[in-house]
């Protein structure tokens, strides 16, 4: 005789490990998001100190930095335009495990941070998520290119549909205050760490 309790006992199973990983996943995108607020409100309190963290292109001694940027911010308004995208595309990013979410981060931060540091204009200071927030969008769409599940898939054509539009936008060279350097190789940096991290299949 089949017993029908197994297939329903690893379903209740594999929905338990999915909602484990969407509390997981918000409460990390949670606790960055507090971190990214805090350190506005001491740069505040310190009229701006924190901004001289960001990348300086093609200066040695600001390589470093290119970890501490993607987490500054150039005054609340900047921040605020950040927040929303950074939080549902971050989310995204990060429910699919916490230690392919953090190796996305350093591949992102790490191409992203490079290419400004090689191609924005001498004497420029770049700082601010969207780095980030550019290189989430790259990693969710490459991730639905590459591996090709159902899921990815949906949650590429998703993003696309919520932020393509801003994306492109965001990568023509315009506005001096905006750094199309840090979206363009943000959103290299994603499209890579998507091939790297992708799924093999076996």
């Amino acid at each position: 005789m089949n017993d029908s309790r197994v297939p329903d006992t690893r379903l209740s199973e594999g929905l338990v490990t999915q909602a484990g990983r969407a509390v997981s996943a918000a409460f990390t995108i949670g606790v960055l998001i507090v971190v990214m607020w805090g350190l506005e409100f001491a740069d505040y309190m310190m009229s701006g100190e924190l901004d001289h963290y960001g990348i300086q292109a093609r200066n040695v001694d600001d390589l470093p930095q290119i970890f501490s940027a993607p987490f500054l911010h150039g005054g609340f308004g900047h921040l605020m335009a950040n927040t929303v995208p950074f939080a549902v595309l971050g989310f995204l990013a990060a429910v699919r495990g916490f230690a392919k979410f953090v190796a996305a981060n350093l591949l992102i931060i790490v191409v992203g941070g490079l290419g400004i540091w090689f191609i924005a204009p001498p004497g420029s200071e770049t700082l601010g998520a969207s780095i980030l927030v550019f290189g989430y969008f790259g990693y969710l769409v490459g991730r639905g290119l590459f591996e090709r599940h159902l899921a990815d898939i949906a949650i590429a054509l998703v993003v696309v549909v919520l932020y393509g539009t801003t994306m492109l936008l965001g990568l023509v060279p315009g506005d001096q205050g905006i750094s199309w350097q840090g979206h363009l190789f943000g959103l290299v940096g994603g499209i890579v760490a998507a091939w790297v991290l992708r799924r093999r299949r076996g």
